[in-house]
Parts: structure tokens; sequence; C-alpha cells
């Protein structure tokens, strides 16, 4: 049931309505990293589209920022956008920022007063201060039409995420909540979708008769990079493979949808979620959890992690996490998908292979078969490609290794101004579904309790490193390298 806030006294009589102005971006926690770093500068990309306009933005947060320099926040992360026309100018002009304690009735209050139109509400927040914000809000209420946008990690376990489902439904009903994952940028999915979906050599081989495995990977050569107050409280695991790779899985494993109306899209995304499961039932051999100690990657000298600014050691936070599941359906049972997200690793590599069996028969005097051909899904670059055996130069009896590769057409914005743009047109098929949320908590729930427990120790590799020498990504789990 949706509640109004009008039936409530505003803290600070309402400022008048700028000219124009058709709906408003409130933005929760517009001071910190995420805010300046993908809100605004996807925000200004949408803009100049010119996909919203006559938009109020207000920013609000703990810091004690005046306008000023609010907008010069907002002005800095639109120019590296490439957002500088008129209405991005028109909006800088006019935005203002509120310092509020956002989990106080009043302060909230007062901010909703300064919001025209209709509005959508932007949580770039830590988990447990969106949850404490929600609850306020729940006993404020919202405008009619309200449109929450909450950033991962939703909750910090599966209670927690179930709790604040229910508070959600109390203040908006389901399609007005944009539990948002960028990797669910609107050129990722249809990426996805249409490979799977629209070429018939591929989608009758995509099950566990011709598939050996399928890796997702995520790792990155950079450090914390000052990112200790979140990272340090969430790690590799909750931060990248509970949330992002468990996503692109659902992506590549569910069964075709009749539309892609978000209805019909994220209903089959349940469906495979939840029947995947840690593989064989046991944290000791389908996870691995590391982190990093002092290196050298690319001429840049990183201390250990547990050195970083802001990082607690006792903790044990984890920097490169590994988890191994496998989806329980006619199509995929018994294939291991493995997970993977790193960081200060050796090389950047972001990407979804799946690796199929070898042939069932090869005739005799054939050579250089060995090597499995494979399908890979690149996500930055987005680039497909497809790893084959043929006969190269010389020996026609000896095969050679190819690769082919094909680069996707590119989005029309990045990912999170595909995401604003749905919360916007009040489209929810990017956003994340309340029971996926709960179900993605599930997956990993048997890996955290056992970290916790200490039935998984937790590794050490060297900045610059591939990883932990039993990495799960190799030739293990009958998946050859």
């Amino acid at each position: 049931m949706t509640t109004s806030a009008s039936n409530a006294p505003a803290a600070v009589p309402a400022e008048p309505a700028a000219t124009g102005v058709r709906q408003t971006l409130l933005v929760l926690g517009a001071s910190g990293d995420l805010t300046g770093r993908l809100l605004l500068p996807g925000l200004g990309r949408l803009m100049a589209t010119g996909a919203v306009p006559g938009l109020r933005l207000i920013g609000s947060g703990m810091d004690s920022w005046d306008d000023e320099r609010w907008r010069r926040r907002v002005a800095d992360s639109f120019e590296t956008a490439g957002a500088t026309g008129p209405a991005e100018s028109a909006v800088i002009r006019e935005t203002r920022y509120v310092p509020a304690d956002v989990t106080r009735e009043e302060d909230l209050r007062s901010l909703l007063s300064r919001c025209t139109g209709p509005l959508v509400i932007f949580f770039a927040l830590p988990p447990l201060v969106t949850a404490r914000s929600a609850a306020a809000l729940a006993r404020v209420g919202v405008p009619p039409g309200t449109r929450l946008m909450l950033e991962k990690p939703f909750g910090v376990d599966r209670i927690s995420a179930r709790s604040l489902n229910e508070l959600l439904a109390t203040l908006v009903p389901e399609d007005q909540v944009h539990r948002i994952d960028h990797f669910l940028g609107k050129s990722t999915v249809l990426n996805l979708l249409g490979l799977r979906f629209a070429n018939r050599i591929f989608e009758p081989v995509l099950n566990s008769s011709h598939v050996a495995c399928v890796d997702i990977v995520f790792d990155e050569t950079l450090g914390l990079e000052g990112r200790a107050g979140y990272y340090d409280g969430a790690g590799a695991l909750v931060d990248m493979v509970q949330s992002h790779l468990l996503q692109v899985l659902a992506l590549l494993t569910m069964d075709p949808p009749p539309t892609l109306q978000a209805q019909e899209l994220r209903g089959r995304k349940s469906q495979v979620l939840r029947a995947t499961k840690l593989w064989r039932d046991d944290p000791a051999q389908a996870s691995r959890r590391a982190r990093y100690t002092a290196g050298e990657i690319d001429g840049r000298r990183l201390p250990n992690y547990a050195d970083e600014p802001g990082v607690d050691p006792g903790r044990g936070t984890e920097t490169l996490a590994e988890l191994v599941v496998t989806v329980d359906t006619w199509r995929w049972a018994g294939v291991p998908f493995r997970l993977r997200s790193g960081k200060a690793v050796d090389a950047v590599r972001k990407e979804a292979v799946i690796t199929f069996k070898q042939p069932t028969r090869v005739p005799d005097g054939l050579t250089g078969y060995e090597r499995p051909d494979r399908l890979r899904i690149g996500f930055g670059p987005d680039r497909l490609g497809l790893d084959l055996n043929i006969n190269g130069p010389g020996d026609p009896f000896e095969l050679d290794r190819v690769k082919l590769t094909a680069d996707f057409g590119p989005g029309d914005l990045p990912a999170y101004g595909e995401v604003l743009r749905g919360a916007f047109d009040g489209d929810p098929t990017l956003s994340v579904r309340a029971d996926v949320a709960e179900e993605c908590w599930r997956i990993v729930e048997p890996v955290l309790a056992a970290w916790k427990a200490g039935t998984v120790p937790l590794q050490e590799y060297q900045a610059g490193s591939a990883g932990p020498a039993d990495s799960l990504i190799g030739p293990v789990l009958g998946c050859p390298r």
C-alpha cells in the first residue's frame, strides 16, 4: 500500500518549483564516492540524450557541504561524461544540496518538501543505513508514484534482505522498487539474450550434454583505491559474486522468455536462481578466499591489504573470492559454474567463458585437438570470442588454435545511465526483483558461514600475481584449462 507524505507537516516551507520541472531525483548519500564516480556521470550522459527534460536534482548527505560545493561535484561529473549542453547546465544551476541525517523523520520531511513532480529517490548508502532510512520513510510516507532506487548489496544477509523487502512493500508497489545492479545495463542484457536465443548454432548446445563448465570472472588490477569504508565490510564475495556475477549466471542459464517484458524476464531469472546451489553442498571444496599482500602491478607498488588505510585486519576481509555452484535444471544439471572476482591480480579479466566438452571420437592421426572449444563473452570490453581448432599452415594433420573475435555494438548509455533511465521511465526490466535478491543471499549463505567459522582458510597472494595456487579456476572439476 502506498502512503503519502502530504499528510505530514513539512519541517521547512517547500521551495518554489523550478520552471518546467517534470520530476525530481533525490540522492541520499550525495557526498559519497559512488555518487561522484558512477551515478552523476551516468545521469549526465542520460540527460545529454534528452531523455529527462525538466529534471530537478537534489543531493543530501551527512557532510556539511553547501550548494556551491555540490554544484562543482555535479558539474565536474557531467563534464567527464561530455554532458555540457543547455539542459545539463540548467540542472547544475538549479541543483541544491541539503545536509541531513536521512535516518531521521524530520530531516526526511524537510527533503521531501523540496521535491516537485514525480519523485525518484536514490539510496547511495551502505546497506544498514539504507534500511534505517527506509524505515524512517515508512513512518513519514512518500508521495504517490515515488520510485525507489537501492544500491547493492541489498541487505547484509537473507534475513535482512527479506526484512527490507517487507518494509519497502509498505512504501511503494514492487514494480516501483529498483534494486539496481549496473551489470544489468541494457546492452549487456541484450547482448547475452541475443547471442543465446537469436543464433541457432549456439542455443542447442548450451546445456549439460555439450558444456563441460562455465567460468564467470571479474578480475582487476586495481587494489582498494581508498574504498575501505565500504569494501572492508563487504569483501569480494558480497561486493561482486553475490550480486553481479550471480545476475550474469541467471542470464546465461535461464530458459528463453516468451517476451522481453519485465515480468517475463525477471521471472525466468528467478526460476534458475532458485535451482542454483553450492557445488556438492561443501564450502571447503566449492569456495576459496584470499587477500593480497604487498606487490607491484604495472609499476605501481601496492601495500598489504591489511595495511591499507581504514582496513581492520581482524575482520579477515577477502579481496579474492571463488565459488562453484550448479544449476539443478534439466538443461544444466551437473555442470560446474565457477565464479571468481579478485583485486590486485596480474591481469584484467572480465568475461564469461563457456568450455565445451571434447569430441567423443576423433580420427586416428589427427593431433592438436586436445584444447576444448570455448565461447567467450567479454564485459569490458564487450566482445564475443570463439576458440576453435582448425587446420593451420604446415602439417594438415596437426590442428592449430584460432581465436575468432567480434565486438558487440556499444550501448547508447553507460550502465548507470541505463538503470536511471529505467527508474525515470518506470520500467523495472533491469532491476532485481525482491525474491531474486533473497535467493542470491541464500546461495552464498553456506559459504559465508563456513568462512566465519574458519573452516575455509583465508589465503594470501602477492599483488600482481594470478591469485592463490589452488584456484578453482583451472583444470579441476572435470573442466580442462
